[in-house]
C-alpha cells in the first residue's frame, strides 16, 4: 500500500521528508540558543551578586584617618606659666607710738639702705626717757654713798672698831645700790632705743610700692600695727614656676632657663634655676622651682605673669598625637588598621606632651594608628583608610 502511494505521489513523500529533516534541524538550533541564553544569565548574575557583596563590604566598612608614629629622640621643651615676686618684699612697721611728723618718699621711689623715709613725733617717749636718766642719777649718787660707807666700815673692821655684822650690812646695801644702777641703766636704754624708732629708715635697698600713712596720723605699735611702707628690691627678682611632677627630673639647680612676658613679646630674659621645694605638691602634683633672674633695669615688675621656657631631655620612644587615645576599662589604648580591620592595642605612657604623647611600649613604627578613633570601635570592625595618612 505504503509502495503505491509513494509510486502514486513521489513529489509529495519528498516534500514530507524535507519537511521533517527542516523540524530536526530548527528543533537543534533552539535547544542550542536557551542553553547559551540560561549560561550567560547565570554567569551575569553570580558577577552581578559578588559586585553587590563587595559594594556592601565597602558601605559596612568605616572610612578612617591614621598616622604613623614619630621617634620621640629630640629634646623638647616645657613652656610653664610662672609668677614674679621681688627678692626682698617687706612692710615697714613703726616700733614706738605716736605720730607721725613727716614722710620723705612716695610710691615707685627708689631708696638706699639707712636712707630716712619718715619721722614720728613721741612726747611720752621723750618725757619717760627724761625721768628715767634722771632716776639714773639718783641711784648711781645713792650707790656712790654706799660705796664710801662700804670701804670705811671694811677699814674698821681691820682695827676692830666695827663689828663684822654692821660691815656686811654695809656692803651688801653696796650691792643692792649698784644693782639699783644696773636697772636704771638698762630703763634708759630701753627708752633711748624706743626714742631711736622715731625715725623710720630703710633696711635694704629697693623701691616704695606702697605708702599707707601721713602726715599727722596716730602711729600704734602694739599688738595690731599699721604698716607704713612697703618696700621691696627689684634689681633681682624670684620667678616662681610649677612643674609637672612627670617633669620634674628635667629641672637642675644651676640650670638656665629662658623667660618670656606678654609685656615684652619681643624679649627673652635669662635666668637660673637656684633650687625648688624637694617635695611634690599633692593637691597640684607640681614640683615649685624658684629661678633668679636679674633685673638691672627694672622692666620686670613683681607681681606679673611670665612663661618659663624649659629644655627637657630627650624622649625616646615613640610619639603619637594624644587624640589617637582611647580608655577603656581595659587601660590605654590606641585603634591600629591591620588587614583591613581594626585591632585595638594596649600601649604604655611615658611622658605627656600635651598634644603628643610619648608610647615606650606596645608601638611599631610602620603601624597605622587611628585618629579620632570612635568610643564604639572594637576589635575586628572592618575599616577603609581614607588617603592622605600623615607619615
Amino acid at each position: 500500500m505504503t509502495q503505491e502511494i509513494e509510486t502514486a505521489n513521489p513529489t509529495e513523500a519528498a516534500n514530507t521528508r524535507g519537511l521533517v529533516r527542516a523540524l530536526s534541524a530548527l528543533s537543534g538550533a533552539v535547544v542550542l540558543a536557551i542553553i547559551t541564553t540560561v549560561v550567560f544569565g547565570i554567569r551575569e548574575r553570580a558577577a552581578t551578586t559578588e559586585g553587590l557583596a563587595q559594594s556592601a563590604h565597602a558601605a559596612a566598612a568605616s572610612r578612617v584617618s591614621v598616622v604613623y608614629p614619630k621617634p620621640g629622640g629630640k629634646a623638647d621643651e616645657l613652656v610653664l606659666p610662672a609668677n614674679i615676686q621681688a627678692y626682698i618684699d617687706s612692710p615697714i612697721y613703726a616700733r614706738t607710738h605716736g605720730y607721725l611728723k613727716r614722710w620723705y618718699f612716695d610710691i615707685g621711689a627708689h631708696v638706699q639702705q639707712g636712707q630716712l623715709l619718715a619721722e614720728i613725733e613721741t612726747p611720752e617717749i621723750d618725757q619717760q626717757l627724761e625721768q628715767a636718766r634722771a632716776d639714773l642719777k639718783s641711784v648711781q649718787a645713792a650707790s656712790a654713798l654706799a660705796q664710801t660707807t662700804a670701804t670705811r666700815w671694811q677699814s674698821l673692821l681691820q682695827k676692830h672698831a666695827v663689828s663684822k655684822q654692821e660691815t656686811d650690812q654695809a656692803v651688801s646695801d653696796l650691792a643692792s645700790k649698784q644693782a639699783t644702777v644696773d636697772a636704771s641703766a638698762a630703763n634708759v636704754r630701753r627708752l633711748e632705743q624706743l626714742q631711736s624708732f622715731e625715725r623710720v629708715y630703710a633696711p635694704f635697698d629697693g623701691v616704695i610700692t606702697a605708702r599707707q600713712t601721713d602726715v599727722g596720723a596716730l602711729i600704734d605699735a602694739g599688738s595690731s600695727p599699721k604698716e607704713l611702707f612697703h618696700l621691696a628690691a627689684i634689681d633681682k627678682l624670684r620667678v616662681f614656676v610649677p612643674v609637672p611632677e612627670v617633669s620634674a627630673a628635667s629641672v637642675h639647680g644651676g640650670g638656665r632657663v629662658a623667660i618670656t612676658s606678654d609685656q615684652f613679646p619681643n624679649q627673652t630674659f635669662h635666668g637660673t634655676v637656684v633650687r625648688d621645694s624637694s617635695a611634690i605638691d599633692p593637691a597640684s602634683r607640681t614640683l615649685n622651682v624658684e629661678v633668679d633672674v636679674d633685673n638691672p633695669s627694672g622692666q620686670l615688675l613683681p607681681g606679673s605673669y611670665a612663661f618659663v621656657h624649659i629644655r627637657a631631655p630627650a624622649a625616646g620612644g615613640l610619639e603619637i598625637p594624644a587624640t589617637t587615645l582611647l580608655f577603656r576599662a581595659q587601660g590605654l589604648q590606641v585603634g591600629v588598621v591591620r588587614n583591613g580591620h581594626a585591632e585595638l592595642v594596649p600601649i604604655v605612657i611615658g611622658h605627656d606632651f600635651g598634644a603628643t604623647v610619648q608610647v615606650t611600649a606596645g608601638l611599631r613604627r610602620s603601624d597605622a594608628v587611628i585618629l579620632s578613633p570612635s568610643d564604639s570601635l572594637i576589635d575586628g570592625t572592618p575599616v577603609q583608610v581614607e588617603t592622605g595618612g600623615q607619615k
